[in-house]
């Protein structure tokens, strides 16, 4: 879909994108501040931005509960959520042009006026505790906040996450509130029909009641390498992994791309030099890679699950594969055929006015920086060998590397698969 981007500062310190949709029938609204986990006011209550996101739709100026105001908010098949990571708390709604004036009128509502209170914290401090004990269960879930500890970043796992729970009182919700949630503090993204009501919903987020505050930076770890972990789960049939290889700076979207076109080959599909070749030898059913980003690294990692008595084939079939990668053995014709594939999914991927807004909202909301969507087909003929081998080579020696595991085998079987992988 066609769209025009505009970047915006109001006069009270917020920004955003007002992205144009000619013809949109829907309206995108996400609104996010810097009140993730890392910004609790100390490390005991790290798990209160998740308490606070699932307050967000609670009691407030207007509504006497989270009942009555999901039937106003939702009467004419309007939808909204939030999330919360490290770093964000995001707000996000999405309704028929018809209401989008309504529909930001109750987001602000619930942004700006929330009334917290005992009994709907009791509730949502059990919702939470639920939510994080059925990550337990969820090897993947387990396995990730325990990689992102070992190399440095200054979290906690999920078993230290659940125990913060219990420490968060009212007093706390509305410290964290009135802390992160404010002007300048607050970033959004808007898309839909945008060019004749620009005015309006200017005028709207202006009216926005929230205190001027600051935007707080995004905090940088001193990362490092660590030794093999095992996390041992007595009741896992098989062996659940993640390795990842970091370097400490952000990618460029021209080097995600590169990066992107080389996971592509190695595990994109059934015909990929790894997961293609593991699944035709019956190694393994699922596995993937790919790149992740914060503001001060970037991680190149791999993840899947994989049963005892193929593991040893399918982690040399992964090591003999990185090396011809880092070796640049890498065909002009697999260039071709992944750039081909790229511009395919670049086609596909601005049907909605959701995609749209997804497609610019990781970036922004991170560095407060774009690349314009009809950009991505000049990024995509740039991709090149001798740019995705250097990039490799750079996270493969960059000296900081982990490799984390859940399953029921002995910590030996771990150690022998990453020295398999050099780790």
């Amino acid at each position: 879909m066609k769209h025009f981007v505009e970047e915006i500062e109001l006069k009270n310190g917020a920004r955003g994108l007002l992205i144009d949709v000619p013809g949109a029938s829907v309206m995108n609204i996400k609104v996010q501040f810097r009140g993730g986990m890392r910004f609790a006011k100390t490390p005991d209550l790290y798990e209160i931005a998740h308490v606070v996101e699932h307050l967000s739709f609670g009691a407030n100026s207007v509504f006497p509960d989270e009942q009555a105001y999901e039937a106003d908010f939702t009467k004419n098949g309007a939808y909204h959520n939030a999330w919360t990571s490290d770093y964000s708390v995001c707000y996000e709604a999405e309704c028929a042009d018809f209401e989008w004036e309504r529909i930001l009128n109750l987001e602000r509502i619930a942004i700006t006026s929330p009334k917290f209170n005992e009994d709907e914290l009791r509730s949502e401090k059990g919702n939470v505790k639920a939510e994080l004990t059925g990550y337990m269960n969820d090897y993947a879930r387990l396995l990730w906040p325990r990689l992102q500890k070992a190399i440095g970043e200054d979290v906690p796992n999920l078993k230290e996450r659940l125990a913060t729970i219990n420490n968060i009182e009212l007093k706390d919700i509305r410290e964290h509130y009135r802390r992160t949630h404010t002007a300048k503090n607050m970033r959004f993204i808007i898309a839909g029909q945008i060019k004749h009501r620009k005015k309006e919903i200017l005028r709207n987020l202006e009216d926005w009641d929230l205190k001027e505050g600051k935007r707080f930076e995004i905090p940088k770890d001193k990362l490092h390498s660590s030794p093999a972990i095992l996390v041992k789960r007595k009741d896992a049939s098989n062996i659940t992994f993640g390795f990842s290889m970091v370097t400490p700076r952000r990618l460029s979207s021209q080097e995600t791309q590169a990066m992107g076109a080389l996971n592509h080959i190695l595990n994109g599909t059934m015909s990929s030099r790894i997961f293609g070749q593991a699944r035709k030898r019956g190694l393994v059913y699922g596995m993937g890679s790919g790149i992740n980003s914060s503001k001060h690294y970037s991680s190149w990692d791999f993840d899947g699950e994989v049963n005892l008595e193929t593991a040893d084939e399918l982690f040399s079939l992964i090591q003999i594969e990185m090396v011809k990668a880092l070796n640049g053995e890498i065909s002009d014709e697999e260039i071709e055929a992944v750039k081909t594939y790229a511009q395919g999914r670049y086609q596909m991927g601005a049907q909605t006015v959701s995609q749209i807004s997804d497609y610019y909202t990781d970036d922004y909301f991170m560095t407060e920086k774009f690349e314009l969507y009809d950009d991505f087909p000049q990024i995509i003929k740039e991709i090149n060998k001798p740019s995705i081998v250097e990039l490799a080579r750079e996270f493969a020696g960059s000296g900081i590397h982990a490799f984390v595991t859940v399953g029921s085998v002995e910590k030996s079987v771990i150690n022998q698969l990453a020295e398999s992988l050099n780790f």
